[in-house]
Formats: structure tokens, C-alpha cells, sequence
């Protein structure tokens, strides 16, 4: 790819519109001064005293910064939050962000929202060093009534957009945004609308979804494929994800860490992109999602299977050298990375 044929591809995400169906969350940093620690009178423990606190969407939200960040005309999370202090928090970063349009979040006194608390120790000249969580989620099932106010919005919005992310983010089944139902409202959809862009990605593996684009690592493609390997090499990964691919009539997309991603295409084509170098520390957080981001909005532009690979690669380069944050990438600093020795 050719930095003309990215402006082409690029130029068009201005006119794109794009849902995100998935458990958005609120990642709320806690900045602690090491020099100020305290030991409690009270408790006779160590006090940690926070001088900064900064909060982001996460979950599904980390996917919507970085579609935000690239420019996307219109973006619309399908999803829920609480009627607590976090939700407001969370709906309050959303708000901020450009192209957003939340006339589809859902926030209902029936859900808490769904939090990941992150003291962060900030020492002079070292990178920041994450200490124990503190998530807030939710663990009965999501009621049929935020169910179906869900559902619906999923059904209107397919009509309307261009492309369509589907992200389970939850480690219990049935407590967050993608539920069975859900997921039979989407399998609807794919049969009214065969050709609509659905690309789905879930932290508990893709079984049972039905066949949209696929977007996973090789571990859960050898789980679900029932080939389960420690590290299998990358040919059968190749096999298995174009087996996966021709099944499913869909593209299939395989994460590879430092390997790069590979793209099965339903004809039996398998393509690889390498990763980018490693240009100094790193911090891999957030990079999934910002491959997740690029490959729907390269795709839903009328980017190749190869062509969005490359793109994806370049977005989560830029994304894992940001420490102590879930980053994003821009177009530009896609654009400067690409230009440093990708483009051809």
C-alpha cells in the first residue's frame, strides 16, 4: 500500500458511520506520589495519596477512542451504564469525544457500571507501575428489560451504518451487553443484511457467535477451532483460520503479539502482516482494540484485507509505546509511522 492509496482509504472515515455493541467501561486512573506516602494513625498501614485522577472509556470504549481518534463521522455505542457516580463519569468521557452520538447507551438503575479502578505509582524517570485493581461489574444476569432496549437499537442501527462492532468484554456469561439474545438479534441481521460489516471479538473466545468477521488471537483460534496447541506455529495457524474462514463465509483476523496478524479471506486466501519494531519500552494494553478500530473502519472504507492489516499494524505500534494509559492513534501518527518505512 502506497501513501496515495491511504489518503484514499483514509479520507473516506469522515463519511463513516459506525456502531459498537459491547460492555463499556470506565477506566479511571489513581496517580500516586511515592514521595508523599503516609502510614495511617488509624490503621498503622501505609496511606497512598493520589495527586491526579483521570478517567477514559474502556472496554468497548477503548474501540470507540480510537475510531474517535481517527476521525469517524459518526459513532454510536450500543451498550449501558449505571445511575451511579461512574456512570455519569463514564457518560461524561463519552460525551467529550467526537463523532459520538448516545441516543443508543442505555443508563438504567438496573446495572452497575461497569469499572476498572487502576492506582497507577508515578516514580520520577521510570515508566508508571499499575498496583492492584479495583473493578466494580456486574454478576446476575442483565435484565430482559435493558436486553430489549439493546436489541432494538442494534436493529435500527444496522440499517443505518456502515459497519458494526460486536465486543464481550465480560467475564461472566449473560451479565453484560452481549447476551444470547443479543447475539440471535445480530444472527437476524446478518440474514437480512448479508453484506453489512460485522466484525466481533470477545475475551471469553467466539464460540457460539454467529457468522460474522471474526477477530481474535491464536490461542482462541486453536480453542475454538478444537486444535488446541501451546504455540502453534504459523502455518497452522494459517490452515486452521482459513478453514475457519470458508466455514463461516467470513474473513477471519489472528493476532500474532510480536508476529503481527494474519487474514483468512472465505476463498481460502490467507495474508500476514508483520509487526512493526520495537522502538523503546512498551505497554500492550489497549493494542487489541485498536487493531479491532482500525480494521472496521479501513474495511468499511473499502480497504483490502492486506491493505487494513497494515493499518491495524501501524495503529497498535503507536498504541503499545504509550505507557501507563489504554492509548489511541491518530491518523497522523499512523501516517508518520507508515511513512518511516511501510509505505512502497
Amino acid at each position: 500500500m502506497d501513501l496515495a492509496r491511504f489518503e484514499k482509504i483514509t479520507n473516506r472515515y469522515a463519511h463513516l458511520r459506525i456502531a459498537i455493541v459491547g460492555d463499556f467501561c470506565l477506566d479511571r486512573y489513581l496517580e500516586i506520589d511515592p514521595a508523599k506516602r503516609e502510614i495511617s494513625i488509624e490503621t498503622g498501614l501505609p496511606v497512598h495519596n493520589v495527586v491526579n485522577v483521570r478517567s477514559q472509556p474502556g472496554g468497548a470504549g477503548t474501540i470507540l477512542n480510537n475510531l474517535s481518534e481517527l476521525g469517524i463521522g459518526a459513532i454510536f455505542p450500543v451498550g449501558f451504564c449505571g445511575e451511579d457516580g461512574e456512570g455519569f463519569e463514564l457518560r461524561r468521557t463519552l460525551q467529550h469525544k467526537s463523532g459520538i452520538q448516545l441516543n443508543h447507551f442505555v443508563q438504567t438503575e438496573l446495572r452497575r457500571t461497569f469499572t476498572y479502578c487502576k492506582p497507577l505509582m508515578m516514580e520520577p524517570d521510570k515508566p508508571p507501575m499499575e498496583l492492584n485493581r479495583l473493578d466494580s461489574k456486574n454478576w446476575m444476569p442483565t435484565p430482559a428489560l435493558v436486553q430489549g432496549r439493546l436489541m432494538d437499537s442494534v436493529r435500527t442501527l444496522a440499517r443505518e451504518v456502515d459497519a458494526m462492532v460486536v465486543l464481550d468484554q465480560v467475564d461472566v456469561p449473560e451479565t453484560g451487553v452481549v447476551t444470547k439474545e443479543v447475539l440471535e438479534t445480530i444472527n437476524s441481521i446478518i440474514k437480512a443484511l448479508p453484506n453489512l460489516l460485522i466484525l466481533a471479538d470477545s475475551r471469553r473466545g467466539l464460540r457460539g457467535y454467529p457468522p460474522v468477521t471474526f477477530k481474535m488471537n491464536a490461542a482462541e483460534l486453536s480453542t475454538l477451532s478444537g486444535a488446541v496447541q501451546k504455540n502453534p506455529d504459523l502455518e497452522d495457524i494459517k490452515t486452521i483460520a482459513a478453514t475457519l474462514a470458508r466455514k463461516q463465509s467470513r474473513c477471519v483476523f489472528v493476532t500474532l503479539s510480536e508476529r503481527g496478524i494474519l487474514g483468512a479471506s472465505p476463498n481460502g486466501e490467507v495474508e500476514h502482516v508483520p509487526a512493526l519494531p520495537v522502538r523503546g519500552p512498551i505497554d500492550i494494553v489497549g493494542a487489541g482494540d485498536a487493531v479491532t478500530a482500525n480494521l472496521a473502519a479501513a474495511l468499511a472504507a473499502g480497504a483490502t484485507i492486506s491493505e487494513a492489516m497494515e493499518i491495524a499494524m501501524a495503529a497498535s505500534s503507536v498504541v503499545i509505546h504509550q505507557l501507563g494509559t489504554t492509548g489511541t492513534a491518530s491518523l497522523s501518527q499512523i501516517r508518520s509511522l507508515l511513512q518511516g518505512g511501510a509505505f512502497h
